[in-house]
């Protein structure tokens, strides 16, 4: 996981985005043998419970996953206030959506 606030300033200023009504995904590229993900869930979400829970669900989600990921990535994932309410296979498909079409999951991609 990304923790250092540089790293996260660094997927801001040099990374890729990618949108979806639910979730935001910055992507970037790097040369580490890893892939390494953060999770921003901002108070617009709601209180400290909601964004805890969505955390869980998008560690969750990111963990079935995790068999596709592509070497050598920073992502920051960004939820939106429509994440609250989505239904787990929704959050699943939308996560995997912005990620194949970043480059981060193997497999073709659905521009």
């Amino acid at each position: 996981m990304l923790s250092r606030p540089r790293d996260f300033a660094t997927l801001q200023e040099n990374g890729t985005v990618r949108s979806h009504p639910l979730l935001v995904v910055r992507v970037l590229r790097t040369d580490l043998d890893t892939t390494r993900f953060g999770l921003a869930t901002g108070r617009k979400i709601g209180g400290a419970v909601i964004r805890n829970r969505l955390r869980r669900r998008l560690r969750e989600a990111l963990r079935a996953l995790a068999p596709s990921f592509q070497p050598g990535w920073d992502v920051l994932i960004i939820a939106r206030p429509a994440l609250v309410t989505a239904t787990h296979e929704e959050l699943s498909e939308a996560i995997a959506r912005l990620l194949r079409r970043g480059g981060v999951l193997e497999g073709p991609s659905s521009a």
